[in-house]
């Protein structure tokens, strides 16, 4: 010690510092480094190995790793299956226990952390770019548009998918059905958010994965 400052050799107080300063697992640091993360509220559910369902909501996210708001933490390293609005489902791991959440590290293909990636940065600028919160989401037109409509009192419509995006779909139909009536469009669930002439728009209960999304899609 000279002046009373401490040196930083080998061993010294300034290697303990370094130690103090590292508390994540290397893979979360690794992860932070690769993918710049994005504030984004998000609401969702996810699942953990003892397959309850959750509610929660994002604090931030990258194509690598998600920070959750939630109330059941699990153990690190335990598996854990997300749904989230506009993103759709993500697998990953527990990766930190924090006293309002979780952070989880994200799994995924190369391919689905670029959709992710795109997502986020649309979700990031969509107030600035000023765009409808019903066109959130790319639409297309699957090749296969016909469906049917099971509606709550067990009737079966006949109908024709006129777009459809990761959130909901556009419904061509002879039916009239109230805002908020429940129906599974194909195998999927969903709730009827506003009728037009001709159809309705409806709302997927659960967001489709990025990775069934293009035109050969089939709900």
């Amino acid at each position: 010690m000279a002046n009373g400052v401490a040196k930083e050799g080998p061993g010294g107080p300034g290697r303990a510092a370094s130690l103090r300063l590292r508390p994540l697992p290397l893979q979360v640091v690794a992860e932070r480094r690769r993918h710049g993360r994005v504030a984004v509220a998000l609401l969702g559910r996810y699942m953990l190995a003892d397959r309850q369902e959750y509610p929660c909501q994002t604090v931030d996210m990258s194509p690598g790793g998600v920070r959750l708001t939630c109330a059941a933490g699990g153990g690190i390293g335990e598996r854990i299956v997300i749904y989230l609005d506009h993103v759709g489902r993500i697998e990953g791991t527990v990766a930190r226990l924090l006293p309002d959440g979780l952070a989880a590290a994200i799994q995924a293909t190369s391919r689905k952390r670029d959709k992710i990636a795109s997502q986020l940065t649309w979700l990031a600028n969509r107030a600035a770019l000023g765009l409808p919160e019903d066109r959130r989401h790319e639409r297309l037109v699957p090749r296969h548009t016909l469906t049917t409509l099971r509606l709550a009192d067990g009737r079966e419509i006949a109908a024709r998918i006129v777009d459809v995006s990761l959130s909901g779909a556009a419904i061509a139909c002879d039916v009239a059905l109230p805002p908020d009536s429940a129906v599974i469009v194909g195998r999927m669930p969903a709730r009827v958010v506003r009728p037009f002439r001709g159809g309705v728009a409806v709302e997927f209960r659960l967001p489709l994965s990025p990775d069934r999304f293009d035109e050969t899609l089939v709900l």
